[in-house]
């Protein structure tokens, strides 16, 4: 099969063109967060963070938590607690060996999400992880992040993806197995009752805190 494929920004560029000269998806973009945004990312309960390691190896990971969880210090600032996860650390594993990430926050019931991009570090400051803590519980660490551009993004993606619509929510609940079930036929060994158990143990125990290592 001798299949077409782009291998040049300039074929790229013929392919789709330019914006136009006062198109707002170029102008909107700015090099740090106004008023909008923050009030954007206070109301956001979820986010998707970009990351790659040293070679470019991508990974995008979901966040979420309580409305706000985000803290944003300054126009230029933010912090992102990390939660229990599956201690894997890909993301944190990728920002020792490349700082630079995006992350795109959503809030349920907007169409809209807003894009940010920068730098970031890993903090284990007590005061600053005592500020981030939730449920009574402080996280282990930390994202500080330097802003160097935010923008937001139209909602035809998610118009078109009817993510907010909620029959379509009802439907896709009951169109897959339940993740025990999946994870029961892609490991061996292990069964759907079991899965179901270990899920519903870190589901309902461990949202904000995890037994020490």
């Amino acid at each position: 099969m001798n299949e077409r494929t782009v291998s040049t920004v300039a074929q790229l560029r013929e392919l789709y063109g330019y914006p136009s000269p006062d198109a707002l998806a170029v102008k909107i973009v700015l090099k740090s967060l106004d008023r909008h945004h923050r009030a954007f990312i206070a109301l956001s309960p979820f986010m998707m963070l970009a990351s790659a390691n040293a070679a470019g190896w991508p990974d995008v990971s979901p966040r979420g938590d309580l409305p706000g969880f985000v803290t944003v210090v300054d126009e230029r600032t933010l912090l992102i607690p990390d939660r229990p996860g599956n201690k894997k650390l890909t993301s944190m594993s990728n920002i020792l060996e490349n700082p630079h990430v995006a992350l795109i926050f959503l809030v349920p019931g907007r169409d809209e999400s807003l894009r940010v991009n920068g730098t970031v570090a890993i903090t284990t400051d007590l005061q600053t992880l005592t500020g981030l803590s939730a449920d009574g519980k402080t996280p282990r660490s930390a994202l500080r992040m330097h802003v160097e551009h935010a923008h937001f993004h139209c909602g035809k993606a998610l118009i078109r993806s009817r993510l907010w619509a909620p029959p379509h929510m009802e439907e896709n609940r009951k169109a897959l197995p339940s993740l025990g079930k999946m994870l029961s036929e892609q490991v061996a060994g292990v069964t759907a009752a079991d899965a179901e158990a270990r899920i519903d143990v870190s589901y309902t125990q461990r949202l904000w805190d995890e037994p020490p290592p």
